[in-house]
Parts: C-alpha cells; structure tokens; sequence
C-alpha cells in the first residue's frame, strides 16, 4: 500500500502534538518533518480560524507547492470558505469533531482528489456556485464549465470521432466556425491539439 506523505502545520503547539499523534498512529500515511514541505502530497493546516494572514499563508503554499489541504478550525463563515477554497483547501474539519479516523479518512480523499465538508459548507458553497452561474457565468454564455454551449457541442462530436465536415453537418454549422470554435478551446485552455482538448474535456467532466 502506498503511504500519503502529509505535513502537518498548527498554529498552537498542542495541536501540532495532537494531530501529529493521529497521522503517526496510522500506517496509511507518513508524516513529513515540517521544512519537507515541498515533498507533502497533502498539507494539514490547524488553526483557531482563517485570519488574514493564515489566509496569506494558504496563498503562498498553494503557487509554491500546489497541493491538497485539510484544514482543521474552529470556525469558519462563508466568505472564509471561499478564500479557503481558493487556496486549494479541499477539506474542512470542525476542531471539536476531528478523531484519528476523521482526519486520515479527510487525507486520503484529499490525496485522491476528493473532498470532505461539513453539510452546511456544501450548502454554502452550491449557493455561491448557483450565483456565480447566475450573475457572471450566464450573462456571458459561459457554463459552469467555463465552456460555452457551442463549444461542450463541438468537444462532445470530436469525442465521438467526427471530423470537421461532420461536426459542421451535424451541429449546421460551417466547417470554419467548427475549426473556430476548436482554435478557441485549445488557445483559451493552453491546449496542444484536438485529442488533447477532448482528453481534458473527458478528465475534467466538462463533457
């Protein structure tokens, strides 16, 4: 079994202690000493709640190290989730409930792309997805996505094996909208080429 290499930050040394103990307990992860940072495959950040410079923090070790994080606090309002999810914190453990089984069970779908909330966060965050959609997203013909109609139509028919003349036949398009439509995917997403694009609509569930 492959161990998850976590390093752990706490702002107050028993809670370092404490979480240190829960992650050493167990065999599916190996805890990192705190200056192998830039080895962790998972961060577990813990703090009494996100200030400003916790927030600071998260910023410059998601464009250093560009790894999950499994924030453990005490408390965290809506617009600290955001700022959080920003950071690339993909799970939120409330300090009160967080056990041995909680917090590695919050590494390992970190580690696996996954993500742990509470039931009201998840609320907090769909409200704020639906707005996002409704305000900016919408008025621009974008999906949530960040793909336009048009373009989820495209991608979908490539995925299928269609050329160009087909695509335009099918969606009656011209051929040279369809090659527009693909040159801005690929631009717009830093794409190399067609497969390229339809791999990264299928992995990213954009189609």
């Amino acid at each position: 079994m492959n161990q998850v290499r976590v390093a752990l930050q706490a702002t107050d040394p028993l809670s370092q202690a404490g979480l240190a103990s829960y992650l050493r307990s167990r065999s599916e992860v190996v805890m990192l000493r705190s200056d192998d940072r830039a080895e962790a495959e998972v961060l577990v950040v813990a703090v009494e709640r996100l200030a400003a410079d916790v927030i600071t923090m998260l910023r410059r070790w998601a464009a250093e190290i560009a790894v999950p994080v499994v924030l453990v606090t005490t408390e965290i309002n809506e617009s600290e989730l955001l700022a959080a999810v920003e950071c690339r914190v993909v799970a939120v453990l409330p300090r009160l409930t967080v056990t041995a089984d909680r917090l590695v069970y919050s590494v390992l779908a970190a580690a696996a792309g996954g993500g742990v909330m509470p039931p009201h966060l998840v609320g907090e965050l769909l409200k704020h997805i639906e707005q996002l959609q409704r305000e900016v997203l919408s008025p621009n013909g974008l999906s949530a996505s960040g793909l336009t109609p048009r373009e989820i139509d495209v991608l979908r028919l490539m995925a299928d094996g269609h050329d160009t003349n087909e695509i335009a036949g099918k969606l009656c398009y011209s051929e040279r909208t369809v090659k527009n439509v693909i040159y801005g995917v690929t631009h717009r997403l830093k794409l190399r080429n067609r497969p390229h694009a339809v791999a990264y609509a299928l992995r990213s569930g954009m189609i």
